[in-house]
């Protein structure tokens, strides 16, 4: 394999970018740490694990509403 040019590098940054930012602020109204959208960074298993938690959590933010 050869080395990465400066395009794959700017592909690599565009496409985290357009993951991260969205799942950050999702992450962050849904009351949870923005932090966590960065798992994504790991290949296939760091989607999934935001998936789940995203999934299966408790949402902080809606503790305070009465039926959802």
């Amino acid at each position: 394999m050869g080395s990465w040019s400066i395009w794959h590098w700017l592909e690599a940054f565009v496409a985290a970018v357009l993951i991260i930012v969205p799942l950050w602020r999702i992450c962050g109204r849904a009351g949870l740490s923005p932090a966590l959208s960065l798992l994504v960074v790991i290949p296939w298993l760091g989607f999934c694990i935001v998936a789940a938690i995203l999934g299966f959590a408790e949402w902080p933010s809606l503790k305070n509403r009465s039926s959802v």
